[in-house]
């Protein structure tokens, strides 16, 4: 199977991804961010801003564009899950493409769906865990730049430290037993991160945001992340498996066609 074969699955797996996590996002995180703009309005009125706020059911934009709530979480929550969706599927999809065959005894369904949890856990878990997202309301706006800069920093080294210890865990298998590989490998991540999230700076801004209402918006969060993940992995898998299994069939034609 060739990369561009990867590719198309791996789109149209985001593609439905988006789908769900719309779904999802739209049922679990929708009422929490509704929540956390209620906040963000009230507090708005106790400060006398006799100006547009949150809680008006619109989002300014600087242009001046006025965005109601109901188009940001109907079209433009599907539009910006499908989007992300899909391109986290091609990406994905092209991984899975390169490490197919090279990872020893793994078949292609195995290996994809490694990628897929190695992904999730690398790139969408740590990172959260970290940085977890926070609501409108929370944040000093004059330090986005810093904090999201030092989350795309972690989410990088979160990643390459998780290619390093794959790598690394495959080259060994061979000595120390497949195991042995997984477990160290794991290990070495957990260990390395640990070390970096000591050294990355730590953000604190919640200031007196309702403790549960937090909670409930980052569990949210976790849930929607999840979602995308598991869908692409299983989506992706499942026609990976399903194209594999076709091709399979027609050589065994071919070959008893030949032996006749």
């Amino acid at each position: 199977m060739t990369a561009r074969v990867f590719l198309v699955r791996g789109l149209l797996a985001g593609l439905l991804a988006g789908l769900a996590t719309f779904f999802v996002a739209h049922a679990v995180g929708e009422p929490s961010v509704a929540a956390a703009i209620a906040l963000e309005g009230s507090h708005s009125e106790d400060g006398h801003n006799h100006g547009h706020s949150p809680a008006d059911g619109h989002s300014h934009a600087e242009d001046g564009t006025v965005v109601s709530r109901h188009d940001q979480r109907t079209w433009g929550l599907l539009t910006g899950t499908v989007a992300v969706g899909t391109a986290l599927g091609g990406v994905v999809a092209l991984v899975a493409a390169a490490v197919a065959g090279r990872m020893r005894r793994l078949t292609l369904g195995q290996s994809t769906a490694l990628v897929s949890a190695i992904g999730f856990v690398s790139f969408a878990l740590v990172p959260f865990l970290k940085y977890p997202s926070t609501p409108p309301a929370v944040g000093n706006a004059d330090t986005i730049g810093s904090r999201t800069g030092a989350y795309f920093a972690f989410l990088l080294v979160s990643v390459v430290v998780a290619v390093a210890v794959t790598v690394l865990a495959v080259r060994l298998a061979p000595r120390i037993g497949t195991y042995g590989a997984v477990v160290g490998g794991a290990l070495a991540y957990v260990a390395l991160m640990v070390v970096a999230g000591r050294l990355f700076p730590t953000v604190n801004e919640i200031g007196d945001f309702p403790a549960d209402t937090l909670w409930y918006f980052r569990r949210a969060s976790l849930i929607i992340l999840a979602t995308m993940w598991a869908a692409i992995g299983v989506v992706l898998t499942g026609l990976l498996l399903r194209l594999q299994s076709r091709e399979r069939v027609v050589i065994a034609r071919r070959e008893l066609a030949a032996s006749l």
